[in-house]
Formats: structure tokens, C-alpha cells, sequence
């Protein structure tokens, strides 16, 4: 089942969403040659056409995970005070090494697929993105999409500043976060991977006694029988391995999406950082012409500059010329006060937004990590009865002798 937050809210109210199947296909791509994709099946119903034991048939369209990507940078570009939920990953990287990391596999294009619905969810829940009509379009609209998108020229707005000092402490600290979370679930990953190859290594050891138990009641008239019951007990044990390790994935994906999360939450720290750079910008540009006034009403140069020793060497201007000059500062002076008002409302109302938008991210992520790590408990406690369980069954198999 696919996961997702406060599920009452935004479109969802209106719409039922899902990705209900994968599909690969073959085709050409931009520069015409032949390649094998996967394409998602969207499909969307009206919720007040939904009555007791009627259910309409969906509004169906497909989708390339490129296009999801494409969504979610209009998405991170438009709204950059918005924690926009991450993508499921193109290719499997955080594996252990008997599952295939092949983007075409099966068992992997399943993943992804509930990782795209809920992505989708999550989006569709934002009480700021679900009014988006891109990507309402997304969800309805087969043709034309596309170029709705470009339209809009979001790839222009696409600019990050990464030497800036940010100077609001709250997102520094969000940052730093951010940088660590990242480094702990990466770890996290790393480890489970470990402990699920060895994991994989015991199961299917148990097989081998499986086999010996076999052979071995092939010459023992009494106890035969006994051991063949063991053996069974056994083998049963070690096939069942991988629908544990790839229910086991599913856990692991929960974690993935966090720390695909850190890049959205250092995606806002940027873009506040470039807000802070361009108030900057401005505030020092309305200095410069502040200086520029004084120094032609008093006469006085405070620092070297080229007009100073122009003037010195070619004579002073004309007073209709510093007239013209004066009025000229004073309209630049008027419209850069007017900027950096305008861009300190930016610098608030973005903090205000951002933050907002941070604190309901926050109590998401403690919400499903909390989940994701109870589910992996109790997996871990089930397969570990399991164990006890297949060693009872033998023994009691080998009490019978």
C-alpha cells in the first residue's frame, strides 16, 4: 500500500489518484535510436461519483518517469519555499548485492511504481501544491502537457547560489541537519544491506541441511522418515527467503525517500540563501547611490574613483550637468529604496512560508520513520519466530525416531 500523510486534505478530497501498473515498452528516443522504457499508468476518479456499490471506471493516462521528473522541477523552480516530496530512484544504487539492480526488473519496477503513486500523494496532499493546475494537467491531460510546462519558462528561474552565506541561523542549522540525516540513513542502508546478504547467506545454508537430512533418510530404515520431515521443515525455510528480503526492501525504501528528502530540504535552504543575496545586492547598491548624492552635494570624493580623477584632469562639470546628475541619483535612490523594501517582504514572507512548510515536513518525516522503523522491528521479530518455529517443527520430527 502506498504511504502518505493527513490524508483528508488538499485534491484527494476530490480525487482518487493511483498508479495502478507498469508497463514496459520499446521505442525511439530523441536522437532516434531504439530503447526499452517503462511507462506508469495514472489513473484518477472523481470521489462524488463514487456512490455505494458504484464505482465508475478511472480516468487513465500513461507516463515515462522522466515525466515525473520534469514535474518535480517545475515544482521545486515555482515553489521554492515548499519541501517538495522526492522521487523514488531511477536506479536501484543502496542494494545489497543478490538483488538485481537492473532498472527493468520486475521486483524493482514494482517499487518504483508505488514509490511514483506515492509521490504523487504526497503532492496531492500539499495544501499549496495540490492547487497547482500543471499538475492537475499531469494527472488529466495525455497531450499538451508538456508543453504547458516549458511555457511557463521555469528552466530560466533554475538559478542556485552556493557560495552565499546564509544568514538567517535557523536554516544554517537546517542545513547542517540536513547534511547529517543524509549521513545517518545512508549508513542505516548501508548496514541493513549487510545484515540482509547475511541474512540471505543463512537461509540458504538451511538448504544444505535440507539436502543432507534427505540423503541421509534414504539410509536409515527407523529414523527415516523423521529426517525426511526435518528436511522438509527446512527446505521450506530457506525457499523462503527472498518474498522476506523483498518485503524487507520495501522497508528500506521508506528510508530511501528521507534521504532523498535532504536534497529538497537543502533545495529551500538555497533558495533562501539566494533571497538573503539579492537583499544584499540591493541594499549595497542603494549605499553606492546614497554616496554618489553626498558626494556631488558637498563636492567631497571619499573613495578613488575614476569620475574623481576625471574630473581633476579635464575640469570641473557644469552645474546644469550636476543638476542633471543629482536628479538622476535621487530617481535611483527612490527606486532602490523602493527595491530593498520590496525584497526585505520576500526575505520575510519566504522565511514565514518556508518554515511553515518545514514544520509540517518535520512532523511527517518523525511520523513515517517511526513507522517505517516499528515495521522493520517487527519484521525482524517475525522472521526470527519463524526461525524458532522451523526448529521446533524438526525437533519434534526427531523426537518421533
Amino acid at each position: 500500500a502506498s504511504r502518505m500523510v493527513e490524508i483528508d486534505k488538499g485534491l484527494l478530497r476530490k480525487m482518487e489518484i493511483s498508479v495502478a501498473e507498469a508497463e514496459k515498452r520499446t521505442g525511439k528516443n530523441a536522437v532516434n535510436m531504439q530503447e526499452t522504457y517503462t511507462v506508469y499508468l495514472i489513473e484518477t476518479r472523481p470521489v462524488d461519483t463514487i456512490t455505494e456499490g458504484v464505482t465508475p471506471a478511472p480516468d487513465s493516462l500513461w507516463r515515462r518517469y522522466s515525466e515525473f521528473e520534469l514535474l518535480r522541477n517545475y515544482l521545486l523552480v515555482t515553489y521554492p519555499f515548499v519541501v517538495v516530496a522526492p522521487l523514488p530512484e531511477k536506479r536501484a544504487e543502496i542494494v545489497w548485492h543478490k538483488l538485481s539492480a537492473d532498472n527493468m526488473d520486475p521486483d524493482f519496477v514494482e517499487r518504483r511504481r508505488v514509490g511514483l503513486e506515492n509521490f504523487l500523494l504526497r503532492v496531492a496532499c500539499h495544501p499549496v501544491l495540490c492547487n497547482d493546475k500543471i499538475f492537475y494537467m499531469f494527472l488529466t491531460e495525455e497531450k499538451g502537457w508538456k508543453e504547458m510546462v516549458y511555457d511557463t519558462g521555469f528552466q530560466a528561474k533554475k538559478v542556485l547560489i552556493y557560495l552565499v552565506t546564509c544568514s538567517c541561523r535557523r536554516f544554517t542549522e537546517l542545513k547542517h541537519y540536513s547534511d547529517e540525516l543524509q549521513t545517518v540513513l545512508s549508513q542505516l542502508l548501508r548496514v541493513r544491506a549487510r545484515v540482509a546478504d547475511r541474512l540471505y547467506g543463512v537461509y540458504k545454508v538451511h538448504g544444505n541441511y535440507g539436502r543432507v537430512f534427505s540423503e541421509w533418510s534414504a539410509i536409515e530404515k527407523e529414523m527415516g522418515d523423521g529426517l525426511q520431515s526435518a528436511g522438509h521443515h527446512v527446505d521450506v525455510y530457506a525457499a523462503s527467503v527472498d518474498d522476506i528480503l523483498e518485503e524487507e526492501e520495501h522497508y528500506a525504501d521508506q528510508l530511501k525517500e528521507y534521504l532523498f528528502y535532504t536534497d529538497a530540504l537543502r533545495a529551500v535552504c538555497r533558495k533562501h540563501e539566494l533571497t538573503q543575496f539579492e537583499l544584499e545586492t540591493a541594499a549595497q547598491d542603494l549605499a553606492s547611490k546614497k554616496q554618489q548624492k553626498e558626494e556631488l552635494v558637498t563636492g567631497t570624493v571619499r573613495t578613488f574613483s575614476l569620475k574623481g580623477m576625471t574630473s581633476k584632469l579635464f575640469g570641473q562639470e557644469t552645474a546644469e550637468q550636476r543638476e542633471a546628475k543629482l536628479q538622476a541619483l535621487e530617481q535611483q535612490i527612490e527606486e532602490g529604496e523602493e527595491a530593498v523594501k520590496e525584497k526585505n517582504k520576500e526575505s520575510d514572507d519566504f522565511v514565514k512560508t518556508a518554515w511553515e512548510d518545514i514544520e509540517c515536513f518535520k512532523e511527517q518525516k518523525d511520523r513515517d520513520l517511526k513507522e517505517a522503523l516499528i515495521s522493520y522491528a517487527i519484521m525482524q521479530i517475525s522472521m526470527c519466530k519463524k526461525g524458532i518455529q522451523v526448529w521446533t517443527n524438526a525437533k519434534e520430527c526427531f523426537n518421533k525416531m
